[in-house]
């Protein structure tokens, strides 16, 4: 089965009202395709990090009342989870796809990321496209751009990874809802694995 990328009643799914019509929704229109997604990426990135990489589907599990804003599929080095370790991921909001790479609060990685920032926060900047984003908050769909970055803006990021116990570090690509690449299922799969590639050095600099 050839992936057939992302449409608009994907999208739409985030913006069903109510936990219940809203998971639905996402367990019939978009989890199929993030499923298909994580098989048909994870030997790329398992050769590409030179170790096992193994997809995990967000299942929401924990929701009782408020409906999800965003979904996604996440690769770790464990095949028991991801949140603890550095990990990719490719999600969406109602209003763009995500490819990143994050390290977030669960995680002890967060220092070994910081010390890695404040040692190579002037060669970060530059391997990092300026159209790529940064953000300290998974649950939020803003980012700034790396174009918007200074060096002292990684180095404060850093500063808060060591010292906010919440904080957390994601950086990569977001794709508007109606660019026609997300309906491209090759291409799409391609520039997901070109961003992971290009994030690579900041998934091996937080170990």
């Amino acid at each position: 089965m050839t992936f057939a990328g992302f449409k608009g009643q994907d999208f739409d799914s985030l913006t069903v009202p109510g936990l219940e019509p809203r998971m639905e929704a996402i367990i019939t229109n978009i989890r199929p395709k993030l499923e298909e997604l994580g098989g048909a990426i994870a030997p790329y990135l398992s050769a590409l990090c030179g170790e096992e990489m193994f997809p995990h589907v967000a299942k929401h599990a924990r929701r009782t009342i408020n409906p999800p804003e965003d979904t996604w599929i996440a690769w770790s080095s464990s095949k028991r989870g991801y949140k603890a370790l550095p990990h990719f991921q490719v999600g969406m909001f109602s209003t763009h796809l995500f490819i990143i790479f994050a390290v977030i609060y669960e995680s002890p990685n967060k220092e070994s990321i910081a010390n890695y920032l404040e040692k190579h926060a002037a060669k970060v900047r530059k391997l990092v496209p300026a159209d790529f984003y940064w953000s300290t908050d998974h649950m939020k769909p803003e980012g700034t751009l790396n174009r918007d970055m200074d060096k002292e803006s990684l180095l404060q990021m850093a500063g808060k990874l060591k010292t906010v116990k919440k904080s957390e570090l994601l950086c990569g690509l977001r794709l508007d809802r109606d660019q026609p690449l997300l309906q491209d299922g090759a291409g799409l799969i391609r520039t997901i694995e070109q961003t992971f590639e290009t994030l690579l050095p900041l998934y091996k600099g937080s170990f």
